[in-house]
């Protein structure tokens, strides 16, 4: 039987998962444990008080019947190209709303094609939930509104928190040696990694960033149909030099031998961020549209660290599902909430140029 107050966080014990429940426990909701490792969840168990269900990623009849009783799940156990899939099937067979923190945009354009499937179970599919891509998705939605007739749209973020998660440090690799890409007249489109640099005013600094494959190239598309986005990411001068020569090592780069070995490096490497070091940082993001007949607009926003706001921002999205605040059927964070989603979080400012 369903409980219409209960959630799902898989992969609850990961750097940022902890961070998700710890939040839901000071928020009072009712939370069940979830993931692979049973002596992380015991863990984690005895610390939070919650209970806890020991399933693997890609075992469908299990993660149905983990998902049975409860309203949604906060998936939090990536890569998510890798399990995003098993997750979404178990959740549109049990009437589960599905959440994720994804940035992957494999898995953005996976869970678009299960739309009408979400709609006919009346669920909710959102992926993105956490700084990849909140903050981008209603920053991109805010120009458009600013600007309806735009025709392109560039997106650019960089952050004063230094260090990563585990988990984003094995997405990265798993993407290396794939080059670039971008949304060009509605398609998504290759480009050579390191090929588009663009030099970002963020307001309180100027940074060289680097054009990536991030997740708003197939959301921000959907948010706001612009058919031609780019999205950039503040680098350093060796970053770029790096993603320059991948584009000729990508074979080896790409090989499993190196992938394990890559993994097992980051293994060795603390969870994240310390959190002196994310509760200090800040994120800058920059954007900018233009129209065909060179009419302009550019907006900046400055929020909390990445790892921060993907707690702050998944948890209220939950808290909005579980009062009835939804949509069925696949929704970008902006689509869903509007562009001042990102507003509800403190210590956010938009600034228009």
């Amino acid at each position: 039987m369903k409980n219409n107050k209960l959630v799902v966080v898989y992969g609850s014990y990961g750097y940022t998962g902890t961070l998700i429940v710890n939040l839901c426990k000071e928020k009072g909701l009712q939370v069940v444990l979830a993931g692979r490792n049973r002596e992380a969840l015991q863990k984690q168990s005895e610390t939070s008080g919650y209970p806890f269900e020991v399933v693997d990623s890609a075992d469908v009849p299990g993660l149905k019947r983990l998902l049975e009783p409860a309203a949604l799940v906060i998936h939090c156990g990536g890569p998510f190209k890798h399990t995003a899939k098993a997750m979404a099937e178990a959740c549109l067979a049990t009437q589960t709303h599905y959440t994720d923190i994804t940035g992957e945009y494999q898995v953005f354009e996976m869970l678009a094609d299960l739309d009408a499937q979400g709609k006919q179970a009346g669920i909710l599919l959102m992926p993105g939930t956490g700084f990849d891509v909140v903050p981008s998705d209603c920053l991109a939605a805010h120009l458009k509104s600013r600007l309806p007739s735009a025709t392109h749209l560039q997106l650019a973020f960089a952050s004063t928190s230094p260090g990563t998660s585990r988990g984003t440090k094995k997405t990265s690799v798993e993407s290396l040696g794939n080059g670039g890409l971008i949304r060009k007249d509605g398609k998504l489109t290759r480009v050579p990694l390191g090929q588009k640099v663009l030099n970002v005013d963020f307001g309180s600094f100027h940074i060289n960033s680097l054009c990536i494959p991030w997740g708003d190239i197939s959301t921000a598309w959907r948010s706001t149909g612009i058919p031609n986005i780019e999205v950039f990411m503040g680098a350093t001068d060796s970053m770029i030099r790096n993603a320059r020569l991948s584009n000729y090592l990508g074979w080896l780069l790409r090989l499993p031998v190196v992938q394990n070995y890559l993994m097992k490096q980051i293994d060795r490497r603390s969870p994240g961020p310390s959190d002196e070091k994310r509760e200090r940082g800040k994120s800058f993001l920059w954007g900018k549209v233009w129209d065909e007949t060179g009419k302009t607009c550019m907006s900046r926003l400055v929020t909390l660290s990445g790892y921060t706001l993907t707690a702050k921002t998944a948890v209220l999205i939950a808290e909005k599902i579980l009062a009835g605040n939804f949509k069925p059927g696949y929704q970008t964070p902006s689509l869903c909430y509007g562009p001042d989603l990102i507003m509800e979080i403190e210590g956010t400012t938009r600034i228009d140029l």
